[in-house]
């Protein structure tokens, strides 16, 4: 690949997040926003516009099969995602998809299986492991710092208005569920990253204020990890006014908190240089937060997360977050939802 000539980027679907993608993509070193695509190619021709790409269209075959593009975007309603991702890999693209990476494990894998056949990457959206602060508490797990764990758990309390459910949104189809799969998901995700893949969870859902989706608002489930610890999901969009998201680790040697990016507990029997500085908010970044408003984030996680996918085409090197670890979280909120639908305890192979 020819070093010095930019990335073509392209956007096929221009949702809200389509924005933070577009923004992102400004600021990445080596990348070069192309082309959009849409249904609506009048907005979409506004979308190009503003953000400086030079095609317009609105069938995702032809925006993927121009020869300028090495990379689609895949910004879609998340049960619609597995389409249009087949039809860049097919065209030989490399792709982001935003999370989850799609509704079931049928769909993830099918995705995945393709990316195999045709050697492309696959960067699935988890923005919220490139904090600073999420990555000094993955290093302190790494040097062993927590001992064994006790207890890890993450609660996502946010608030959703009933103008919020429109559309593809809390529907069982294209949203795939509700607070769990759309809103839980960053916290599930880096939960799963911090202490591993549960082998066993009890869920509860159910609606309690919006009551006119078909999708659960609120759940609760309990977790039991591999190396025998265990934890605890909330989830919510129905809690007024909205709470910063928050994950805890807590072990034998020591405990923290991280709301959002930012380690608001960290205490540990043996102190390391660097411990202060992280109980600053040194290690930490202003990612934004959708405790009130899904709009409310910035664009920063996606920057980091598409400058990995940038420097991962150009060194052949791997993702930090490619689709077979976007599929993990997808396996934790599909048995979630078994469980609350059969009222019984789920195993996680």
């Amino acid at each position: 690949m020819n070093q010095t000539k930019p990335i073509g980027f392209a956007i096929a679907g221009l949702g809200m997040i389509a924005e933070f993608h577009a923004q992102a993509i400004a600021q990445v070193k080596g990348a070069k926003l192309v082309g959009v695509a849409s249904r609506n190619v009048d907005s979409a021709r506004t979308f190009a516009q503003k953000h400086g790409a030079s095609f317009v269209t609105s069938d995702v075959a032809e925006l993927a099969g121009r020869p300028d593009v090495d990379v689609v975007c895949v910004t879609t309603p998340s049960g619609a995602h597995l389409d249009p991702a087949l039809i860049a890999i097919r065209a030989g693209k490399h792709v982001v998809v935003e999370k989850p990476i799609e509704i079931n494990l049928e769909r993830v894998d099918q995705l995945l299986s393709a990316a195999d056949s045709a050697n492309v990457k696959v960067a699935a959206i988890f923005q919220a492991r490139f904090g600073p602060g999420a990555t000094a508490v993955k290093a302190a797990l790494n040097q062993g710092r927590f001992g064994r764990l006790v207890l890890a758990s993450a609660y996502v309390k946010w608030h959703r208005t009933a103008a919020y459910y429109t559309g593809w949104k809390g529907t069982l189809d294209l949203d795939g569920g509700g607070a769990v799969i759309n809103q839980a998901i960053h916290a599930i995700d880096l939960l799963q990253w911090f202490a591993g893949m549960p082998s066993e969870v009890y869920c509860f859902k159910t609606r309690r204020v919006h009551e006119r989706i078909e999708a659960e608002d609120t759940a609760s489930a309990a977790l039991r990890f591999r190396d025998g610890a265990l934890g605890t999901i909330e989830a919510t969009t129905a809690c007024f006014p909205g709470w910063q998201r928050r994950l805890e680790i807590c072990g034998e040697h020591g405990s923290m908190v991280l709301e959002d990016d930012r380690v608001t507990r960290w205490d540990f029997r043996e102190v390391q240089a660097g411990d202060d500085a992280i109980r600053a908010g040194n290690a930490s970044a202003n990612l934004g937060s959708g405790a009130s408003a899904p709009n409310a984030i910035s664009f920063l996680g996606h920057q980091l997360q598409l400058q990995n996918l940038v420097d991962s085409i150009r060194a052949n090197s791997p993702l930090t977050v490619d689709g077979r670890e976007a599929r993990k979280a997808v396996a934790i909120i599909r048995a979630l939802y078994d469980s609350a639908n059969r009222n019984a305890p789920v195993a996680i192979p």
